[in-house]
């Protein structure tokens, strides 16, 4: 292998509050790293925007930063992986590549009345039958709908064939070639609500509900394909872009999680329990989503996730919001000397709440609070409102005869020792921390590394994982039993829907 021989990865992962690039060797060893954050916007109570414009950027930003570190020419990366914050909205003009409004994050909520009325219909029933979800505010369709309703003239410009629709993965891929890709992949098609899961097509009765223009929506294609190659003036090479998918199925990826019963739970600005249930698509019983965990060679792999709306957010809130600590960071060494039983609980539900509640109208509360509580206090509570939420979704997910064995974690938020023994403790179950945490950008980089030959098969992938540390439960059942019992006391004290 000489010098010059494209032997190198580069992942592209775009979150929801930070993009980072990687470069990884043809073994998949991290090789340089770039990581920028930008700008979140609030314009109403439960909206959440981000400017598209920006997020390119980020990525023009960290992907030459990253290949500078590294040391390398562009045209020793033999393909390019993507993957990013799902259900997050875009529509843009065909002909200048402008968006026609701020990019609508997963979080938004402003489309809850809507949802609600659709809900009270016989759409719930089949939308979920066809899609795996439920009709809420989290996804893509009545995102795409309000754009198209409150943005003058949008909607007959979708109507004439002048505007595309894309999450995040769409609108990089039309970037990076210049607008010749409109393509996505099965795992982000499955999260739009316009999608069936089981024929893997675009749903025309779903697009009608929704009113949203068919003309409007990308390609979908496998997980690990051909989506063309980025434009020169982007990185002066034409380099082979290989793989798009869904941040969190790119966990379950990077986690090698490629068995029926495998599970994986990321810790980012959101938490997402993901269980992988092979060829059958199976139906929750109880508020779980049924999706597309990545889809190879035509054969879509299915599971069954729980989505937790806000967990490392409510680490930024409170050091951004209340001040009570400097950097994210120093919430291990203040939970450390927080009480044991100090008693205190702190629901997040800033933007409703999502699995196994799916009450859009919540809002959070910090409940059992004394004289005798203290800031390390409120923090512990709200790395233990990570844990506990984590813990809904587990008893969800026994109920449906689906309970993992083991969880492999990954995540900034992983990296706290202490977070983790408590996951641990109320999970009363086996916590796995690979060597490395940020398997988001290894799962995209997995696939296009398959794309390029540079791994044989999943098989061949499964070898590269690597366990960092194990945590084991070290209270009591009677204790943990107990502590979940008051966390569920403050939650129904939020809620606003119960159906």
């Amino acid at each position: 292998m000489t010098a010059k021989t494209p032997q190198y990865i580069l992942a592209i992962d775009q979150g929801t509050t930070s993009t980072r690039s990687i470069v990884f060797d043809h073994e998949g060893a991290v090789v340089a790293t770039a990581q920028q954050e930008f700008s979140q916007h609030y314009p109403n109570n439960g909206w959440v925007e981000h400017d598209p414009q920006e997020i390119l950027q980020t990525v023009k930003a960290t992907v030459i930063e990253s290949i500078t570190t590294a040391g390398i020419a562009a045209s020793q990366i033999a393909g390019i992986g993507i993957s990013n914050q799902r259900e997050t909205t875009i529509v843009w003009d065909r002909d200048t590549g402008q968006p026609v409004y701020p990019a609508i994050v997963w979080q938004d909520r402003r489309t809850a009345e809507r949802c609600q009325s659709l809900k009270s219909s016989e759409w719930e029933t089949q939308a979920h039958r066809k899609t795996g979800l439920f009709i809420d505010p989290y996804f893509s369709a009545t995102k795409i709908d309000w754009i198209l309703s409150n943005v003058e003239g949008a909607r007959a410009q979708a109507e004439a064939g002048e505007l595309a629709f894309g999450t995040i993965d769409t609108w990089l891929l039309w970037h990076l070639t210049n607008g010749e890709q409109h393509a996505t992949d099965a795992t982000n098609a499955s999260r739009t609500l316009l999608f069936n899961i089981h024929d893997q097509q675009w749903d025309d009765e779903l697009l009608k509900l929704f009113h949203v223009p068919r003309n409007m929506l990308p390609e979908v294609r496998d997980c690990a394909d051909d989506y063309g190659t980025t434009q020169v003036e982007w990185l002066d090479a034409n380099i082979p872009i290989y793989s798009l998918i869904g941040d969190q199925q790119a966990a379950l990826v990077g986690q090698a999680c490629f068995e029926p019963g495998m599970a994986k739970s990321t810790y980012g600005t959101g938490c997402f329990l993901v269980l992988n249930t092979g060829e059958t698509a199976i139906n929750s019983n109880h508020q779980l989503l049924t999706t597309v965990a990545y889809r190879l060679d035509g054969k879509p792999t299915y599971a069954i996730e729980g989505s937790i709306f806000v967990a490392g957010a409510t680490i930024q809130w409170l050091r951004d919001g209340l001040k009570l600590l400097s950097t994210a960071s120093d919430s291990e060494q203040l939970a450390e000397r927080s009480r044991k039983d100090h008693g205190v609980f702190l629901v997040p539900a800033f933007t409703g709440l999502g699995a196994p509640f799916w009450d859009p109208d919540a809002r959070g509360a910090i409940s059992g609070l004394t004289r005798a509580s203290s800031i390390e206090d409120i923090v512990a509570a709200g790395l233990e409102s990570v844990c506990y939420q984590t813990k809904d979704l587990q008893k969800a997910m026994e109920q449906d005869g689906l309970r993992p064995e083991l969880l492999r974690v990954d995540g900034g938020m992983t990296t706290n020792n202490w977070l983790m023994q408590r996951l641990a403790d109320v999970l009363g179950g086996r916590i796995d921390r690979p060597s490395n945490v940020e398997t988001t950008a290894q799962g995209a980089m997995y696939l296009a590394g398959l794309k390029a030959g540079l791994f044989r098969s999943l098989e061949h992938i499964s070898e590269q994982w690597r366990v960092d540390q194990i945590f084991e439960p070290q209270i009591t059942k009677a204790e943990r039993d107990s502590q979940y019992a008051g966390w569920l006391d403050a939650v129904e004290r939020v809620r606003v829907n119960r159906d």
